[in-house]
């Protein structure tokens, strides 16, 4: 079982700007209002097996997801990986030049790892419910990444 959703944010300022915005993990919580927390579990700067843990409130709960860094092309791509709940977390961001700017799309993908009957009910119930709100956060996600990437 799969839920994908993407969604493009163009910002005024460089890919080298938005890289720095992206890959700066332990100051995300500063510039995205749906972090609450965040407690770095690596050392060094941002690379392929960065890891930490982020604390979101979402649909009421606040929970803590450890999450890492599983692909990076600086300044034109990075993956971020989760797994919370019996779910694979996979987000994408990829940075294109364009119009003096840059566009910054994000690619979110939820797996269900072992889906059982119930678990099937569930997202057939509730999966375009908890997918559009999750979709609103990434959404708002962007437009804090462009904000502060056009603050730089």
């Amino acid at each position: 079982m799969d839920h994908t959703t993407t969604l493009t944010q163009h910002i005024n300022a460089s890919p080298e700007k938005v890289w720095a915005v992206l890959s700066d993990i332990p100051g995300s919580a500063g510039t995205l209002s749906g972090i609450n927390a965040i407690q770095m579990l690596s050392e060094g700067p941002y690379g392929e097996g960065t890891r930490w843990k982020e604390t979101r409130t979402m649909m009421g709960r606040q929970e803590t997801v450890e999450m890492w860094v599983s692909e990076t092309d600086p300044p034109r791509s990075t993956t971020v990986k989760a797994l919370q709940g019996g779910a694979d977390y996979t987000t994408g961001f990829n940075l294109n030049e364009r119009d003096g700017g840059t566009d910054l799309t994000l690619t979110f993908d939820a797996k269900v790892l072992k889906p059982t009957l119930v678990s099937k009910v569930a997202m057939a119930l509730f999966g375009k419910i908890g997918m559009s709100i999750t979709r609103k956060a990434l959404s708002k996600d962007l437009a804090e990444i462009a904000a502060k990437a056009e603050s730089l």
